[in-house]
């Protein structure tokens, strides 16, 4: 097996300050703002991206405590594959959010609909494309029965520290 490494290219910034009581999704999280801080070295990186509407945001769950195979949800009481779930503590804890590019000034990025803990560190960024992006689904596996709560589902702690 080989290593793996990433650098962290920025720093997201939002009013939440544990994950506790963050909205578990993106859509979700309507109308939240944050910034995004982007290590003046990859600025440049940039270039173009005001053009969109919206990005994906990849990040690090730098709070997770562990990673399991087996978790039980936010939205179920039951416990799933950690790969049939978005739960964090997963064996690399990355994360992915959509959120809303409001505006560009210089390295900051001013977003909206987040779902981050402040000081998550940022891994990448790409554009949010539809026709890339959005697919129909035939089955949504054990959330068919749960994708209703996402509006009222929060974060409890159950995954860090």
């Amino acid at each position: 097996m080989t290593d793996i490494t990433y650098k962290q290219i920025g720093i997201i910034h939002s009013p939440f300050k544990e994950p506790k009581g963050i909205p578990i999704q993106s859509s979700a999280a309507r109308g939240i703002g944050g910034t995004i801080e982007v290590f003046p070295e990859y600025a440049e990186g940039l270039e173009d991206l005001d053009g969109f509407s919206h990005i994906l945001l990849l990040y690090h769950f730098h709070m997770v405590r562990e990673s399991l195979l087996k978790v039980r949800p936010f939205m179920d009481e039951q416990e799933h594959g950690v790969f049939s779930t978005r739960a964090p503590s997963r064996p690399n804890p990355i994360g992915i959010s959509i959120v809303r590019l409001v505006g560009i000034d210089g390295n900051l990025l001013r977003v909206r609909d987040v779902d981050i803990v402040d000081g998550t560190p940022l891994l990448d960024i790409k554009p949010y494309v539809p026709e890339f992006d959005v697919r129909a689904v035939e089955r949504k596996g054990w959330l068919e029965k749960n994708v209703n709560k996402l509006p009222s589902a929060t974060d409890d702690g159950r995954f860090t520290n």
